[in-house]
């Protein structure tokens, strides 16, 4: 590369970091970020950016180090994600629902040389400390940090492809992978929201949703290299949230399964509408039409069509609403602005319009890869394009039809949680033959895991099986039901291949007959 082109490339390479630096000074004065009464304006909210990353470096942190995070919805968790922006460090935001088992192997796959933890979960890192790993509570200790450390803008060597975040999904052998989300991917995940969620430059973030989720960090991150504002929500509040949107104008209110029959509760009960939502929404697929038709005419807005995950953004499929008041009859998902799709067999080939195939994508919303896990890695991105699990079907005029996931999974609550997490748990206890989890749907959640187990030992009771789900998996992972049931009732193929759908019906008829006896 010869000068002039080193020129050109350092000059289009803006990252987090430096977006955010800009709306700084661009909008001194205007509210960045609050959290109840705590309110920071841009310069304020900056400055103590600057100071978190000053005081990072302190400690050793450098360019690609990772920097662990636990903690619930609070001001100091986005300052230090935007501290490792400047920093060119990677913030590995630890999901607190998980178990200490979990939580443990997160911290381990990563290497975090900081772990920062809020007094609420710091009880949850007693056993699984790691060596050569500092620990910081939020608090006076930050604080007192924070006041020390120098004001002035880092010198970065952050370029777009550096990774940024490290997002947990659940893994289909059991255990938690890292999505490694880069500048690059965030900053056009930020700029393609206006076409697939409705969120304008200056809009106001209502940011409920956990952090070490994308759907809590990534909207708070897009408002603030856009100069919009974050309301800081510790969790999902239905009261508090209803009377927010009495005060507050948003573009983009996020709702999740599990959710919205609550928000419409307390809604109904206020004697006049919100003051402004543009759009709101998840996969409509998961929620009961009538609660999307609800919702959508008590806040006046449009429900967002939308179909993504932690390794795409919004994207694929998000390029469509639902108009608000309506009840939603076709769910067909439109393309995403900037992503490129295909339908896939199991030979990676073209299916033609009607036949159910796996969707792969291109585009430059795209993560990463999965942090140490090569192989993962290389079986999604196989032949240059992302292989999301998931089967669609093209209509003819351009839209897709949903179908199915090609990797079982089950997704409650927001959440995805695949069957062998659960499995491996069951199989573990000395009493148990066998384990399968499959999913019923529920009103409520979307959908839910049902465990059926086989025992080895005629003395085996739920109970045990259930004590050892909580002691093992995060509350939303653990099985609704559990049932004991005979070697014969696993319905596996010739080849032995568990017969998830088959079993899946099988729960859906008894759960059926049990309703209408």
């Amino acid at each position: 590369m010869n000068h002039a082109e080193s020129l050109v490339r350092t000059a289009s390479a803006s990252t987090i970091g430096s977006m955010f630096a800009a709306q700084v000074r661009l909008h001194p004065a205007r509210i960045a970020i609050q959290d109840g009464d705590r309110r920071l304006t841009y310069a304020l909210f900056g400055d103590r950016v600057n100071r978190a990353a000053s005081a990072l470096a302190k400690l050793g942190i450098v360019r690609g180090d990772r920097v662990a995070i636990l903690s619930e919805n609070r001001v100091e968790y986005i300052e230090l994600q935007f501290a490792c922006a400047k920093l060119g460090a990677i913030a590995a935001c630890q999901n607190w629902r998980l178990s200490s088992v979990e939580i443990r192997y997160c911290l381990e796959l990563v290497g975090p040389k900081v772990v920062f933890v809020s007094p609420r979960h710091s009880g949850k890192l007693n056993d699984i400390l790691l060596s050569r790993t500092i620990l910081i509570e939020f608090g006076s200790e930050w604080e007192r940090r924070i006041a020390a450390a120098d004001p002035a803008e880092p010198m970065s060597p952050t370029e777009p492809e550096d990774p940024l975040l490290i997002l947990y999904t659940s893994g289909t052998t059991g255990m938690p992978k890292g999505a490694v989300l880069s500048h690059r991917c965030e900053l056009y995940r930020s700029f393609i929201v206006p076409f697939d969620l409705g969120q304008r430059p200056g809009d106001t973030n209502l940011c409920w949703p956990p952090l070490y989720h994308m759907g809590g960090t990534e909207p708070a991150m897009q408002a603030l290299i856009t100069g919009g504002r974050v309301i800081v929500m510790d969790g999902f509040d239905a009261p508090r949230i209803a009377d927010t949107l009495l005060r507050e104008r948003f573009g983009w209110l996020s709702v999740m399964p599990g959710t919205l029959a609550r928000l419409i509760e307390e809604l109904e009960k206020r004697d006049r509408p919100p003051v402004g939502v543009t759009a709101c929404g998840v996969m409509p697929d998961l929620i009961p039409p009538h609660e999307i038709q609800r919702l959508t005419s008590l806040l006046g807005a449009d429900f967002c069509n939308c179909f993504g995950a932690t390794e795409t953004g919004t994207p694929p499929m998000s390029g469509a609403w639902l108009k608000g008041g309506e009840l939603p009859v076709d769910l067909a998902k439109t393309p995403s602005i900037g992503t490129e799709i295909r339908l896939v067999d199991e030979e990676d080939a073209d299916v033609p319009d009607g036949i159910a195939g796996e969707l792969a994508m291109r585009g430059p919303s795209l993560f990463s890869g999965y942090w140490r896990n090569e192989e993962a890695t290389a079986s999604d991105f196989r032949n240059g394009w992302f292989h999301m699990g998931d089967l669609f079907r093209r209509r003819p005029d351009g839209r897709y039809d949903f179908v199915d996931r090609a990797k079982y999974l089950i997704k409650s609550g927001g959440e995805n949680i695949y069957p062998a997490e659960i499995e491996r748990v069951l199989v573990s206890h000395p009493k148990v033959a066998d384990a399968v989890v499959v999913r019923r749907k529920d009103a409520q959640w979307g959908e839910v895991p049902i465990a059926l187990v086989v025992a080895r030992d005629p003395t085996l009771e739920t109970a045990e099986l259930a004590a050892r789900c909580r002691d093992s998996l995060a509350r939303y992972k653990q099985p609704r039901e559990i049932r004991l049931v005979p070697y014969e009732r696993i319905t596996r193929s010739t080849t032995g291949k568990v017969q998830r759908k088959a079993l899946e019906a099988w729960v859906a008829e008894e759960a059926a007959l049990a309703a209408r006896s």
